[in-house]
C-alpha cells in the first residue's frame, strides 16, 4: 500500500521502518530533516511537506506530540487536508484530545476524505519490534482498507467503534492508567526501601506473584534501576496526557481525583528540571518525599 507518514519522533521513527519492512510504499516527512535519513536509507521516499507526503497515497499516518503539531500538520499551509485525494484515509496515531479527534473527522468528512482514530499502546522498543497494539475507530471500510498498515505496525487491533474520538479517549483512559501505576509503584516502593527491603527484590516478588502484568515489571524496573534517562515517554508528554484526560473527564462529568494528583506530580518534576526524563520518573518522588537517597 502506498502511505505517506508525518512525525518521526521515537514511536513515529519504528513504525515507519515498520511498515517499509513489510514492503509498504512509504514516503515521510518530518520538520528535522536528519530523522529520515535512517528511513531514506531502508528505501522510504522523503516528502518535503506534509501535503507532499499525501502524494499518490491510500493513506497517511500522524504520529505527533500534541494537538498544536496535529492542527498544524492538517490545516496549515502545505497541510494534510487540502493535499490527501478525495476519499483518501487519515490514520491519527497520535494521542490527542477527543475534541481535535471530532473536528478532524468533521473537517475530513468535509473534504470528501475519511478519518480513523488509531493510537497504539507500547513504548518505543515494542514499536520496532510491531508488537504495538492498536486501538482503532472510524468507519468500518476504512479500517478494513488499511488493516494491512496496521497489521505492520501493530501485534494486534482492537476496533472499538465508528466514532474517531471513542479510540482517543480509550487511548488517554489508558494512560492514565499508567500513571496511575507508575506513581503507585514509586510510592510502595518508597515505603520498602525505607524499611530496609531490597526493591529489586521486592520488585521480583511482586511481578511474579500479584501484578505479572507488563506495565507493573517495565515501569517497575525502570523505577527500581532510576533509569529515566533516555526518555522513552518524556515527561511533558505524560503532563499533556493527564491534561487531556482531565478536559475529557469535565466534558462528560466525570470525577478523576488520583489524575488530579498526577497533574500536580508532573507539575512538580517539571518544576525541579524533569522535562527530559521518561515519565516514570514521577515514580521517583515518593522516594524524595521519604527522605530515600540511595540509589
Amino acid at each position: 500500500m502506498k502511505v505517506g507518514f508525518v512525525g518521526l519522533g521515537h514511536m513515529g521513527r519504528a513504525m515507519a521502518a515498520r511498515l517499509v519492512a513489510g514492503g509498504h510504499d512509504v514516503t515521510v516527512f518530518n520538520r528535522s530533516t536528519a530523522k529520515s535519513r535512517p528511513l531514506a536509507n531502508a528505501g522510504a521516499r522523503v516528502a518535503s511537506t506534509a501535503a507532499d507526503a499525501c502524494q499518490g497515497a491510500t493513506a497517511i499516518f500522524t504520529m505527533l506530540a500534541d494537538d498544536p503539531a496535529v492542527e498544524n500538520v492538517v490545516f496549515g499551509k502545505d497541510g494534510i487536508l487540502g493535499a490527501l485525494a478525495p476519499n483518501g484515509i487519515h490514520i491519527s496515531s497520535s494521542t490527542i484530545s477527543v475534541d481535535l479527534a471530532r473536528r478532524l473527522s468533521k473537517a475530513h468528512a468535509d473534504a470528501r476524505q475519511r478519518f480513523i482514530g488509531a493510537p497504539v499502546f507500547g513504548r518505543p522498543d515494542a514499536a520496532a519490534a510491531g508488537k504495538l497494539f492498536v486501538v482503532a475507530a472510524g468507519a468500518p471500510d476504512a479500517i478494513n482498507e488499511v488493516q494491512p498498515v496496521l497489521d505492520a505496525v501493530g501485534q494486534r487491533t482492537f476496533n472499538i467503534g465508528a466514532a474517531p474520538e471513542m479510540a482517543c479517549l480509550v487511548k488517554l483512559s489508558g494512560n492514565f492508567l499508567i500513571a496511575s501505576v507508575i506513581e503507585t509503584l514509586g510510592e510502595a516502593m518508597a515505603l520498602v526501601d525505607k524499611g530496609g527491603v531490597d526493591r529489586h527484590a521486592w520488585l521480583e516478588i511482586l511481578t511474579s506473584t500479584l501484578f505479572s502484568a507488563p506495565v507493573y515489571k517495565t515501569y517497575g524496573t525502570l523505577i527500581a534501576d532510576r533509569k529515566f534517562e533516555p526518555a522513552g515517554f518524556a515527561v511533558p508528554l505524560g503532563a499533556k496526557d493527564i491534561r487531556l484526560a482531565l478536559a475529557a473527564a469535565e466534558s462528560l462529568n466525570v470525577p478523576l481525583p488520583v489524575a488530579n494528583l498526577l497533574r500536580d506530580r508532573f507539575l512538580r518534576l517539571m518544576a525541579n528540571g524533569g522535562e527530559k526524563l521518561d515519565w516514570s520518573a514521577v515514580g521517583m518522588l515518593s522516594a524524595q518525599d521519604a527522605g530515600v537517597t540511595r540509589n
